[in-house]
């Protein structure tokens, strides 16, 4: 009799433990997949991250925005023309070299609205040179394999009693859900960078188009620093992973099946936190409001 009890107690623990490696092995993989593809898709720029939507924005800003932006730059270059005129003493004081000035400012409005897609493309090759370069500075691996992780899995396993493995099953199950919502939220950082990259670029002309205004430049101004902040926030992005990888890797083998789990699964927690987190944090680095 006893026998038979031991036989179907053992049944128990190797069904449970097969749902514990079942669950260990795939638990990480969502995780890797989208942490992996953090590199490659922050290092794009806005025409090869996806040229067909890039091609869609750039001819509703070419056939849309534009035209608003000429109507302001020609309110804009009028008001200029009047600060020009009443600073010299209300007509009193007037020289022939302030029309050149507004000719030269005006030149200049017109060159920066008619090629903002130039100026744009411009900004983001720099950052994605950073990125490039740094990329081959941050490196590391950040795939998580739990099994390297804790020493003799099986072992260890066939060690523990049918409640604590019937608890490990569950706390695995529950981990795995929520690494897949951490893919997700990771998947919506960096896909909700390049959507924000495509909504700043498709009204460019417009900020673009008040530059050479003192008054009305700030826009203009702010703008480029939240073109810069957007590009920048690649490195931070690339940053974080190369910290992450570096944490993950520190996590040292051990019998602590659970605790090297909850190890893993809170460093995945704090690489989204900070992802999360660096939009404005580059932001505030460049002074972009």
């Amino acid at each position: 009799m006893q026998n038979i009890i031991d036989q179907i107690e053992q049944w128990i623990k190797d069904f449970l433990i097969g749902c514990i490696t079942g669950n260990l092995g795939n638990m990480f993989d969502e995780v890797n997949t989208k942490v992996g593809e953090i590199a490659n898709d922050v290092g794009q720029t806005p025409s090869g991250w996806n040229g067909g939507v890039f091609s869609m924005i750039q001819n509703i800003s070419e056939t849309v925005i534009i035209p608003i932006a000429g109507m302001i730059l020609t309110f804009v270059c009028c008001y200029e023309l009047i600060q020009l005129i009443i600073e010299k003493n209300n007509l009193h004081d007037v020289d022939t070299w302030i029309f050149f000035k507004w000719v030269f400012k005006t030149a200049v409005a017109v060159y920066l609205v008619t090629n903002t897609f130039t100026i744009i493309m411009a900004i983001f090759d720099v950052a994605q040179h950073v990125v490039q370069s740094s990329a081959g500075v941050i490196s590391g691996n950040a795939n998580i394999d739990i099994s390297s992780v804790t020493a003799d899995l099986e072992t260890t396993l066939q060690a523990m009693e049918i409640p604590e493995l019937f608890g490990l099953v569950v706390e695995s199950l529950l981990i795995g859900l929520t690494m897949k919502a951490l893919s997700i939220c990771i998947m919506l950082v960096v896909y909700g960078r390049m959507i924000e990259i495509y909504l700043v670029t498709s009204v460019a002309p417009i900020p673009m188009a008040t530059m050479v205004n003192h008054e009305w430049g700030s826009m203009g101004q702010n703008y480029l620093k939240s073109l810069l902040a957007l590009g920048f926030q690649a490195f931070l992005i690339l940053v974080c992973v190369g910290i992450y990888a570096v944490l993950i890797q520190t996590i040292a083998a051990t019998d602590d099946i659970s605790g090297a789990i909850w190890a893993c699964m809170g460093y995945t927690v704090l690489l989204c936190f900070t992802l999360f987190k660096t939009g404005s944090l580059a932001k505030s680095v460049f002074s972009a409001h």
